[in-house]
């Protein structure tokens, strides 16, 4: 994954050498620098600023080519002519292969770029534990891409939602553009035409659905006032009308007790109920029983469910009103490119928050003491 040595020092030599030039021309830095080499020699931080300058004025990359200053070869212009197609920002460094690192963007839609190493791996600059959120500018070096030497990382740890998400969004990406690994990014090929697909089925007559429905619910009931309780009664009575909105809707085939089963256990599953230090608990396989149904065929059901409305473990939307406090994941938000929790924010921004659908209520705390946390 690293660049060849060779290449690495053409890469900086010819880095160095342009953003001189771009200092120069801005006169960013105070002091006045006499060769690329004596910039090369700053800080990360310093060099950091003419980078910076250079992004909010590409257009002196033709400028430079224009007055090659240091009479590079034409070979050596074209590198750095191609660098006008630089992507900056955040990405998450999301996979080390065997031929690249995958940075994988935080644009919509999320694109993963396949990115070299200069003259040290990826796991020297980040660590080992991916994913790591980072802000670097990435460019083409011949039919490649190399980040520029100057990159920046997050003290962040991503818990099991995020991480799925990341890699929905990476099958995403891989199935618009695949692993980029060359700049600019092409547009997206056209899809080859799909077989002429057969009719759709005529959807169940609305009384049918609204039946199974009914059957399903009621055997919900049952089982939640037996056994667990309403507030999980009303969860999986919202989750059983949505896959009933779904068209067609899957509740009309199969039998009601394997969906009020799959149901349950999927609510169960989200919320933990098999965990003993709750209150009320219950073993999944013990939810099957209730339901007259197999092992495989319950948990079957409810990976069915999850997977076709992307149901994860402690999902917001479907956990417990009265175990939200304890759900980090429903009050993680991104302000400024950080993940905080929303919790300790003040309340105007938790207010934007909760328009936006970001978090699921505004927290019961005091203002003074959302106050004194801001001020630590």
């Amino acid at each position: 994954m690293l660049l060849e040595a060779q290449d690495a020092e053409r890469f900086f030599r010819l880095h160095r050498t342009l953003m001189f030039f771009v200092n120069r021309h801005l006169q960013v830095l105070p002091d006045r620098l006499a060769t690329p080499e004596e910039f090369a020699a700053l800080s990360p931080t310093v060099r950091l600023k003419v980078r910076d300058a250079w992004l909010a004025n590409v257009d002196l990359t033709e400028s430079f080519v224009t007055e090659n200053p240091a009479h590079l070869p034409v070979d050596d212009l074209d590198i750095v002519r191609s660098w006008r197609h630089q992507v900056s920002g955040k990405f998450y460094v999301f996979r080390e292969l065997k031929k690249h690192a995958v940075f994988l963007s935080t644009t919509d839609p999320a694109i993963a770029y396949g990115v070299l190493a200069l003259s040290q791996p990826f796991g020297d600059l980040i660590g080992p534990h991916l994913p790591v959120l980072t802000q670097t500018v990435l460019l083409p070096f011949k039919d490649r891409i190399v980040y520029d030497g100057l990159m920046s990382s997050y003290n962040i740890s991503f818990g099991p939602g995020i991480r799925r998400n990341l890699n929905e969004d990476f099958k995403t990406a891989k199935a618009r553009h695949g692993i980029v690994t060359s700049l600019p990014v092409l547009a997206t090929p056209m899809p080859a035409p799909a077989p002429k697909a057969k009719p759709a089925p005529k959807p169940p007559p609305r009384e049918e659905k609204d039946e199974s429905l009914a059957v399903i619910v009621g055997l919900i009931d049952q089982f939640c006032r037996e056994h667990l309780n309403e507030e999980y009664a009303g969860l999986c009575r919202r989750l059983a009308e949505k896959l009933a909105r779904k068209r067609p809707s899957p509740l009309v085939g199969g039998k009601p007790q394997t969906w009020a089963c799959g149901i349950v256990r999927t609510i169960g599953w989200v919320n933990f109920v098999d965990d003993r230090s709750q209150t009320p608990h219950m073993k999944l396989m013990a939810i099957d029983k209730a339901f007259g149904v197999g092992g495989s065929t319950g948990q079957g059901k409810s990976m069915l469910i999850r997977k076709t409305l992307k149901i994860r473990p402690m999902d917001p939307e479907w956990s417990l009103r009265s175990r939200m406090d304890q759900n980090p994941t429903a009050w993680m938000i991104q302000v400024n490119g950080f993940l905080v929790d929303a919790r300790f924010l003040k309340r105007e921004v938790q207010e934007e928050a909760l328009r936006k659908g970001l978090i699921p209520y505004i927290p019961d705390r005091p203002q003074s003491s959302q106050d004194e946390d801001d001020v630590e």
